[in-house]
């Protein structure tokens, strides 16, 4: 395991971009045919994108110098016993919104963090349909990129860096009314309820829907102000998120303890939380 002088986050930032780019257009042609759905233990669905996605991402970041142990949706199983002492990680939700996959309404993304032990430190968060792509490092910010064409294995971070548009965008967030973001395939009777009391706060609130962790990155750019999630999410489909909305200002808080919210717990089931922007 590469200790803090060895770990450049810098250049594991732009192996995690390159690999959600391959995962991403391998998704894409999934997206394009008529795929078959399958549905795991807990009925959730399963494509044949998710596991392309999967093993793209998984051979590319463990054939990376130093690999780093991968924890993902699709790779679960790993004892608590073993990742409990992990001190560097890969998160991974190589198809986050499969939902949304098979309605074809194209609001699912690719997620790949970085942890350090319970906390994320990097992230990037890929759109395929919309070609937009979110990542964030500690000590370099969050960036949004709208443009991924030009994405080879050749890339640097200073590229990323000089193309990448800095979040928040000052711009979006204007004098806007205040704005939530619900999930568009999880609404709650509690996060109803909760709407429900930020119209008394606020005055007018605006909702917007979306799916998959589009809903931090709309936070984390400005285009809402917050994002309560009070339905059942796991480690995988937040980390990637979290740091991005970390890295432009923002927060991820879980909402019975106010604390943020924490990962690599022996059940990776996350507790509610409410996301906040800058």
């Amino acid at each position: 395991m590469p200790s803090d002088n060895l770990l450049n986050i810098n250049s594991l930032l732009v192996e995690a971009v390159i690999a959600a780019k391959k995962a991403g257009d391998a998704i894409i042609e999934v997206y394009g045919s008529d795929f078959n759905v399958e549905h795991k233990a807990d009925r959730s669905p399963l494509t044949l994108a998710d596991r392309s996605s999967h093993e793209i991402i998984s051979g590319h970041l463990q054939a990376v110098g130093n690999p780093l142990p991968l924890l993902s949706e699709e790779g679960r199983d790993i004892p608590y016993g073993e990742r409990k002492v992990w001190e560097y990680y890969w998160l991974v939700d190589p198809l986050d919104g499969t939902k949304e996959f098979i309605k074809k309404n194209g609001e699912f993304t690719v997620n790949i963090a970085l942890m350090h032990k319970d906390r994320p430190i990097m992230g990037v968060v890929f759109l395929p349909v919309k070609d937009t792509l979110y990542f964030a490092a500690e000590k370099a910010g969050a960036f949004k990129m709208s443009d991924t064409l030009w994405i080879t294995d050749s890339l640097s971070f200073g590229e990323l860096q000089e193309k990448g548009l800095r979040l928040p965008i000052i711009e979006i967030k204007g004098e806007r009314t205040f704005t939530a973001i619900a999930s568009r395939s999880h609404m709650s009777a509690e996060t109803s309820s909760y709407l429900d009391t930020l119209k008394k706060e606020h005055g007018e609130v605006g909702i917007i829907s979306a799916g998959s962790s589009l809903k931090f990155c709309l936070v984390a750019e400005g285009t809402a102000d917050i994002y309560p999630r009070f339905a059942p999410t796991m480690e995988w489909d937040t980390a990637a998120g979290q740091a991005i909305v970390e890295q432009a200002g923002g927060g991820v808080i879980q909402y019975e303890t106010g604390s943020p919210l924490r990962y690599n717990k022996e059940n990776l089931l996350n507790p509610w939380f409410i996301v906040r922007g800058a």
